[in-house]
C-alpha cells in the first residue's frame, strides 16, 4: 500500500520513542522505504544501530554532511513524501514553530514542504501550557493529539503517544488521499448468531477484526463506507448492525444497488435451526439427547455475485485444511471475483488474532499470498490487489 513513498520518521528525546521502531516495521510491511532521523537525545532511549537495522537505511543524527553536494538536511527533505515526527517533544514542537533549525531533525522540518504528522508526547502539564498550545497551532501539520493515561513521568492525563495504528492509518490516508474517492463500498463483519431458544444460539469464533480492518482502510482510502456487522461498533462510516444470516441478507440486497464493491469478510452460518423455539429449552431428566433440526441458510456470496453488473464481489474463504484446493472449488462456485483464504488452523492468525496471513484469488486464475501481518496491514494490502 505504500509501494514507492518514502516516510521520513523523525524521533525527539521523548520516553515513548522506543515505539516508534515498531512503527518503522509497519511502514517496512508496507513496502514504504523508511528514512530516520532522530535528535541526540532520541538515542538516549533508542540505539542507532536498531533504527538502522530496522529501516534498512543510514540514520541521521546531529552532523551535517553534504551528499552529492546537496547538504543532508535538504536530500532528506527532497527524497521523502512525507514527513512523520513522533513522539514530538515540547521543544522540538516549539523550535519548529519558532523556526529554530539548530539540529538536523529541525532543519529538515524548515525545508519541508510536503505533509508533515505530528504525534506529541510529553508531561500532561506541558501539553496544556498555552505556550505549547500556541506553538501548534502556528504549525500547519497533520496534528494527531496524545491519549490519556498513566505517564511514565507519574502523572495520570493527556500526554501519551497515540497509537501506533493511528499515526500508521493517518500516513496511509495522506498518501494514499482520495485512492477509492467516490466509490462506495460494502464490507460485511463478523459472525451470525442463529437463535436456537431466548438463551442459546449458533454462532462461531470470527472476532469481525478483518472486516473492522478493511472498513477502516476503505475510509482512509477516501470511499463511501457501510460496514454490515454482528458486532458492535462505533465508527464515523455507516454502520448497520445485523443478528442473523437472514438479517444480513437483507441488509446486503439494500446496500447492493448502488455498490462499487461488496466484500463479505463474516462468517456467516450455513445452516439456521428450523423452527426457533419461543421459551427455553428445558432439559428433562428422560432425555439423554436432543436433537435439532438445521436447514440452510441463504448463499449471498453466491446470490450477489449472480446478480452483480458492474460491482467487485469479494469474498473469503476460512479453511482447516486443503486451503488453496479448497478456495480454488470456492471462487469457482460461488462465481466472486475475488476470494481471500486464509487457514483457520493456525492459532497465530484469524479469527480472534489481530494478525492473518492469507492468500488472494482472482477469479482469472491468478494467486497472490501476503504473508503473515497485522489485520491492518492485510486490509490495505487486499484493496491494493483490487484496485492497484
Amino acid at each position: 500500500m505504500l509501494t514507492g513513498k518514502t516516510v521520513l520518521v523523525g524521533i525527539t528525546g521523548g520516553i515513548a520513542a522506543y515505539k516508534i521502531c515498531e512503527l518503522i516495521r509497519m511502514y517496512k510491511r508496507a513496502n514504504a522505504n523508511v528514512r530516520v532521523v532522530c535528535t541526540q537525545n532520541a538515542l538516549n532511549f533508542v540505539t542507532k544501530l536498531t533504527l538502522q537495522n530496522l529501516s534498512q537505511n543510514e540514520v541521521g543524527v546531529e552532523e551535517f554532511t553534504v551528499d552529492d553536494f546537496k547538504p543532508e538536511h535538504i536530500s532528506f527533505a527532497d527524497e521523502a513524501d512525507i514527513m512523520v515526527i513522533a513522539p514530538a517533544t515540547a521543544n522540538t514542537i516549539s523550535k519548529i514553530a519558532a523556526g529554530v533549525c539548530d539540529n538536523l531533525l529541525t532543519s529538515i522540518a524548515c525545508a519541508f514542504r510536503k505533509p508533515v504528522i505530528l504525534a506529541p508526547a510529553m508531561n500532561c502539564n506541558m501539553w496544556d501550557n498555552p505556550l505549547i498550545q500556541d506553538n501548534l497551532n502556528k504549525l500547519h501539520y497533520t496534528i494527531l493529539e496524545p491519549e490519556s493515561g498513566y505517564l511514565a513521568c507519574g502523572y495520570e492525563g493527556k500526554g501519551r503517544l497515540c497509537s501506533l495504528d493511528k499515526i500508521f492509518d493517518k500516513t496511509v490516508e495522506i498518501l494514499n488521499y482520495k485512492k477509492l474517492d467516490g466509490k462506495k463500498i460494502v464490507i460485511t463483519s463478523g459472525g451470525t448468531i442463529e437463535d436456537i431458544d431466548p438463551v442459546r444460539y449458533i454462532s462461531n469464533y470470527s472476532s469481525g477484526k478483518m472486516g473492522l480492518a478493511l472498513a477502516d482502510a476503505a475510509q482512509n482510502l477516501g470511499a463511501d463506507v457501510t460496514l454490515i456487522t454482528t458486532k458492535e461498533v462505533e465508527r464515523k462510516y455507516n454502520v448497520i448492525k445485523v443478528k442473523s444470516a437472514t438479517d444480513m441478507k437483507s441488509a446486503v440486497e439494500k446496500e447492493f444497488s448502488d455498490a462499487d464493491c461488496v466484500i463479505m469478510a463474516a462468517a456467516v452460518a450455513d445452516y439456521r435451526v428450523k423452527e426457533k423455539s419461543e421459551q427455553k429449552m428445558k432439559k428433562t431428566s428422560d432425555n439423554d439427547e436432543l436433537t435439532l433440526t438445521l436447514v440452510k441458510n441463504p448463499d449471498i456470496l453466491k446470490e450477489i455475485s449472480l446478480a452483480k453488473k458492474n460491482q467487485k464481489i469479494v469474498g473469503f474463504c476460512a479453511e482447516s485444511e486443503n486451503l488453496i484446493e479448497n478456495a480454488k472449488a470456492k471462487i469457482a462456485n460461488k462465481g466472486c471475483d475475488y476470494l481471500i483464504a486464509n487457514d483457520i488452523s493456525r492459532k497465530d492468525i484469524g479469527f480472534s488474532s489481530d494478525y492473518n496471513e492469507v492468500t488472494i484469488l482472482n477469479k482469472t486464475g491468478s494467486m497472490k499470498k501476503i504473508e503473515k501481518a497485522d489485520k491492518t496491514t492485510i486490509a490495505y494490502k487486499i484493496f491494493e490487489e483490487i484496485y492497484g
